[in-house]
């Protein structure tokens, strides 16, 4: 069995109801593929400390208003992931890839491909529970 690696992820809207993914960039394993943006949380951390690290460090972004709304494990061949879906509001300010990833705000039926596979059975579930 693979080591338990904890994860937080950010499921965040627009005014629009359109939620945010990013792709992996280049050098990390799934490069191109499309998720939540988030990370590993570090010892230490909570997973809303993590969330708020990771969309500084990924995107030069603020997120306020953090909410819990689901966890999951999911298991790759490399890693088994427990994924900690937190739900938050963005403030103000322009989102920036300072990663070299791609990001955008989408709908569930304009869906970028390929999805990351432990994103694919949460998107209806998280993407229902808009604060």
């Amino acid at each position: 069995m693979t080591k338990l690696t904890e994860v937080s992820v950010a499921v965040v809207f627009d005014g629009k109801g359109r939620f945010l993914m990013t792709s992996r960039p280049e050098g990390k394993v799934y490069a191109g593929y499309w998720e939540f943006p988030g990370g590993k949380i570090e010892p230490g951390e909570t997973a809303e400390d993590a969330i708020r690290r990771e969309m500084r460090e990924e995107l030069g972004a603020e997120i306020f208003d953090c909410k819990e709304v689901k966890t999951s494990v999911f298991t790759y061949p490399h890693a088994t992931v427990h994924l900690h879906f937190i739900q938050c509001r963005l403030k103000s300010g322009a989102i920036k890839a300072l990663e070299g990833q791609e990001f955008k705000f989408v709908t569930m039926e304009d869906l970028p491909e390929p999805i990351l596979p432990a994103t694919v059975p949460e998107l209806e579930v998280v993407t229902a529970c808009r604060l």
